[in-house]
């Protein structure tokens, strides 16, 4: 029997189709990110592949009945997951990076040719994938036409936009390139996610955090962090350790009064200077990129840090997994906003 068809056992999905939830298959699936907001969507997970032993144990905690796979993509037969309704993911970023050296499809981590393979293995009714912006640019149009055309020829209409997170109420930038890619019938019904809920200040999001340990100067702070943050970085395993990004990262979280060189293992405590710029905990980087505050990182600090900072915004997985539950269950979407980050958790 395949996975699929063990999870068909559920007494959710043995409802007739048209009644029941929609199952996802996610590739790349970090911490769950997307897996989270997709779930808030409507999707039920039949399989989560991942690598890194610290992102499966995070994912294991925060949602036991989760199937979650720790192996490489490479290994993974799509064959068992065939009849699937999306096939979702984040395949890496480094290859595409306007921070790295973009070597596209000659770096080894180019994963899009195996996401390609479980495609055409699953037959999923849908597919969702998401990468940075770097992979709009011209530098790899070839590329991305390369990608279309493939998909096109397995009986898809694909499209792609470029998201910015703060869009959807997540206090950061974040652009990121989505693709979508549906049946004829379902794609006519799509509509991409628009702008829906305006993202706090990094000050008004994380003022509790801060001032969690009896900083006096909380309030004042939260006042001078007046604008939405950078765009989160920092998450590479070649990193040597937790900080918020390179020297212009760094200059932008200044001017909100943080010290972006590191990771805090707390918030700053009674004695911490007046109009200093405290660093962040890895609890206040996580609510910026949207997660609730009771979703668990598994691992060290480092560990933790990097599964944070490569994760995909969960209100913007909400949005754009709405827009395709949607136009495959054939009715209108709702115009309900993104919702916040403890929303998120059913």
């Amino acid at each position: 029997m395949g996975l699929l068809q063990e999870l068909l056992l559920e007494p959710e999905l043995r409802l007739p189709r048209a009644e029941r939830p929609l199952t996802s298959l996610e590739i790349c699936a970090g911490a769950g990110g997307q897996a989270l907001g997709l779930e808030s969507a409507g999707f039920m997970h039949a399989g989560l592949v991942e690598l890194d032993r610290h992102a499966c144990a995070t994912l294991r905690a925060n949602r036991e009945r989760w199937a979650v796979l720790q192996r490489d993509l490479r290994e993974v037969d799509g064959r068992h997951y065939r009849g699937i309704d999306l096939l979702s993911g984040g395949v890496p970023c480094p290859p595409f990076s306007l921070a790295g050296k973009q070597l596209g499809p000659d770096d080894e981590r180019d994963l899009f040719p195996e996401a390609l393979r479980l495609i055409r293995e699953a037959k999923p009714g849908a597919v969702m994938l998401e990468n940075v912006r770097g992979f709009a640019s011209d530098k790899f149009i070839s590329y991305r036409r390369a990608l279309m055309e493939q998909l096109e020829r397995l009986g898809y209409r694909p499209d792609w936009r470029v998201l910015e997170a703060s869009r959807f109420g997540v206090s950061q930038l974040r652009p990121r390139l989505v693709l979508v890619a549906l049946r004829q019938r379902t794609f006519d019904k799509f509509r991409w996610p628009e702008t829906a809920l305006a993202p706090l200040t990094v000050g008004s999001l994380i003022h509790d955090l801060m001032a969690a340990n009896g900083w006096p100067w909380a309030d004042e702070w939260a006042l001078r962090a007046n604008s939405i943050a950078p765009t989160i970085v920092g998450g590479s395993a070649k990193h040597g350790g937790p900080d918020l990004g390179p020297t212009r990262a760094r200059r932008q979280w200044a001017a909100l009064g943080v010290d972006g060189l590191g990771i805090a293992d707390a918030a700053p405590g009674p004695n911490f200077p007046r109009g200093g710029n405290p660093k962040l905990t890895t609890r206040m980087v996580a609510r910026i990129q949207g997660f609730p505050d009771s979703w668990k990182f598994e691992g060290k600090k480092t560990a933790a840090y990097r599964q944070v900072g490569n994760a995909f915004p969960p209100p913007v997985a909400w949005a754009v997994g709405a827009a395709i539950h949607a136009a495959m269950a054939g009715k209108p979407r709702s115009s309900e906003n993104s919702p916040r980050a403890e929303a998120l958790l059913v």
